[in-house]
């Protein structure tokens, strides 16, 4: 298998390229070392999911393996009705859907899509609060599919040593501040 980019990726990416990097050198460390209490927070509340307890139906799939061989993408879903068609991305409370939850939600329905599944709709679902968000399929958003795929090209070049400017108010919130020598 070609190696592809995990879809989790995709909302990292966005907040900082660097933070990947970073992420990876903890590698199979406990996330208690380095999770902030939202993240630990935002992991507790998608346990349902993630231990495919949330539904009994059977017509909901719950966290499946996914892949796109066009896209060179894998990961895994939240929630996908084989019945209605309806693709959802869980999140514990959404006070802005940022353009890397909707670009989570375009990776696994190509991925979904390129198994030979139906997508007729696509959500993102806030727990907290219950609040649904639908998001254009992208076949009708000609625009954000093309910088989806600028996404993936970024990705792919991404250079760790290429200049890099500080954001003040992403960096004091990453949790890889004290890693990260730009930053710092």
């Amino acid at each position: 298998m070609e190696p592809y980019i995990p879809i989790s990726f995709l909302n990292d990416f966005i907040f900082c390229p660097r933070s990947i990097y970073f992420h990876q050198l903890y590698g199979r460390s406990s996330e208690s070392l380095y999770h902030s209490t939202d993240q630990s927070e935002g992991k507790a509340a998608h346990t349902a999911v993630d231990t495919k307890t949330y539904t009994t139906a059977k017509k909901v799939l719950q966290t499946i393996e996914i892949y796109s061989k066009t896209y060179g993408l894998g990961g895994k879903i939240d929630t996908f009705d084989t019945q209605t068609g309806v693709l959802t991305e869980r999140k514990k409370k959404i006070k802005v859907i940022y353009e890397g939850y909707i670009y989570q939600l375009y990776a696994q329905y190509h991925c979904l899509v390129e198994s030979g599944y139906k997508v007729n709709a696509m959500r993102l679902y806030s727990m907290d609060d219950n609040k649904i968000y639908p998001i254009v399929l992208p076949s009708e958003d000609k625009v954000r599919q093309s910088a989806f795929e600028a996404l993936l090209r970024q990705i792919r070049t991404f250079d760790l040593s290429a200049p890099f400017a500080v954001n003040p108010n992403k960096c004091f919130r990453c949790i890889y501040r004290y890693l990260c020598d730009v930053a710092a």
